[in-house]
C-alpha cells in the first residue's frame, strides 16, 4: 500500500495597521479537519496535509477575513499574510489601504502555485463580425479581491472585466472553469499584469460621486494621495459602414474603447479640464508651483504621462505620499 504524500502549510499573520503580528488567528482548509492558531508572534503550520487543492481561510475577531486557493503539492510557505482591522479605512487616497498593501508584494514571488493564462474566445462571424472585446485587458491577470461583504480578502484566482457587463470573469489555477463576481459586490481589486509584471489598481465608482451621484463600474487609480488621479475606460461599438453597392467602407462592427482621466475631490470624480488654465487651477494654492514645474521639465498635458507626472509632483508635496507605480502604463487591449 503506498501512503499518499503529505505536506505543511506555514506562513504568518501580520496586522496591516499596526505592524504586529497576531496570535489566535483560525487557520484552516475549507471543508476539511485541517487547521492550526496563530501563535509564537503570529506563526502557523497545518501539518501532513495530503496532496490536493484547497481554500485556506484566516479568521480572527476583530479583523477582516482572509481566502485564498492553494493547490498543495509540496511544503508551502505563505509568508506574511497582512488583516487589517475592521471598520479601518484610510481617508487620504481613492485606494483603501487594505487593498493598496495586503500582500501585494508577496503576489509578484511568494504566492505558491499561482501561474499565468491567458484564453481568446471567438465571436461567429456571419453574418459581419464585431471586431475587439468589451474586457478592459483580455488577458487572464492574478488578483487580489477586497469585496464589500465582511471586507473580504479574496486570493488564488485570476480575473478579467467586462466593461459592458461590469462583471469581473475569475477562474482558479490549471482551470478553464470560469465563473463570475458582479461588480456591485467588488470594493477594491488589484491585479498583477501577466505580460507587463506590474500591479494595477482599481477602485468601484459605488464609492464615489459624479455629478453628486453613484457611478456604475470601476476607476484605475494612477496615482493615489492628495489629489488621485484616476482612469476609466469605456466601450463603444461602431457599426459597420459597408456600402455594398459602392465597395468601399469597413464590413465588421468594431469596439472602440476610450480613456478619460479624472481626478476626486471631497469624494466627487471630477473630469480633467481640458484647457491649460483650468488644468493647473484644480491643484488649488499650489498651482503656481506645479505650473513652473510643468514649465521647467517640459510636460506635454496633451499627453496621459503628462498628467501622470504633474498628479506625482503635487502628490508628492504632501506628507504620507507613497508612489503606486514608477510611471504610467498605457498597457493594450
Amino acid at each position: 500500500m503506498v501512503l499518499a504524500q503529505q505536506h505543511n502549510i506555514t506562513g504568518s499573520v501580520k496586522n496591516g495597521l499596526t505592524g504586529e503580528m497576531i496570535n489566535g488567528a483560525a487557520v484552516s482548509l475549507k471543508e476539511t479537519a485541517f487547521s492550526a492558531i496563530s501563535a509564537n508572534g503570529g506563526q502557523f503550520q497545518i501539518e501532513k496535509v495530503y496532496e490536493d487543492k484547497f481554500v485556506l481561510n484566516i479568521k480572527v475577531d476583530g479583523f477582516q477575513s482572509y481566502q485564498s486557493r492553494i493547490n498543495v503539492r509540496k511544503e508551502i510557505n505563505l509568508g506574511v499574510i497582512t488583516l487589517y482591522p475592521l471598520g479601518y479605512d484610510n481617508q487620504l487616497g481613492a485606494l483603501q489601504k487594505t487593498i493598496r498593501a495586503t500582500n501585494i508584494a508577496e503576489m509578484f514571488v511568494n504566492r505558491p502555485n499561482l501561474l499565468g493564462g491567458n484564453a481568446v474566445y471567438g465571436i461567429p462571424p456571419e453574418p459581419k463580425r464585431l471586431i475587439g472585446n468589451f474586457y478592459l485587458d483580455n488577458k487572464w491577470n492574478k488578483a487580489s479581491i477586497l469585496l464589500y461583504k465582511n471586507r473580504e480578502i479574496v486570493e488564488g484566482y485570476f480575473v478579467r472585466y467586462n466593461i459592458s457587463t461590469n462583471i469581473f470573469e475569475v477562474r482558479p489555477e490549471d482551470s478553464e472553469e470560469v465563473s463570475t463576481i458582479p461588480g456591485l459586490r467588488v470594493q477594491n481589486i488589484v491585479w498583477i499584469d501577466s505580460e507587463h509584471r506590474v500591479p494595477r489598481y482599481f477602485v468601484n465608482g459605488m464609492d464615489f460621486k459624479e455629478d453628486g451621484s453613484p457611478i456604475l463600474g470601476f476607476f484605475e487609480v494612477l496615482v493615489d494621495g492628495e489629489k488621485p488621479l484616476l482612469r476609466r475606460t469605456k466601450a463603444t461599438i461602431k457599426e459597420s459602414n459597408y456600402n455594398q453597392a459602392l465597395m468601399i467602407g469597413d464590413r465588421d462592427d468594431q469596439i472602440l474603447k476610450r480613456n478619460t482621466y479624472y481626478y476626486i475631490q471631497d469624494s466627487e470624480i471630477i473630469e480633467i479640464p481640458k484647457k491649460k488654465k483650468k488644468f493647473f487651477a484644480l491643484f488649488g494654492g499650489k498651482s503656481e508651483e506645479i505650473k513652473k514645474f510643468a514649465g521647467d521639465n517640459r510636460v506635454n498635458l496633451k499627453d496621459p504621462s503628462g498628467m501622470f507626472v504633474l498628479f506625482s509632483q503635487y502628490n508628492s508635496l504632501f506628507a504620507g505620499f507613497e508612489p503606486i507605480n514608477p510611471k504610467l502604463t498605457d498597457l493594450p487591449y
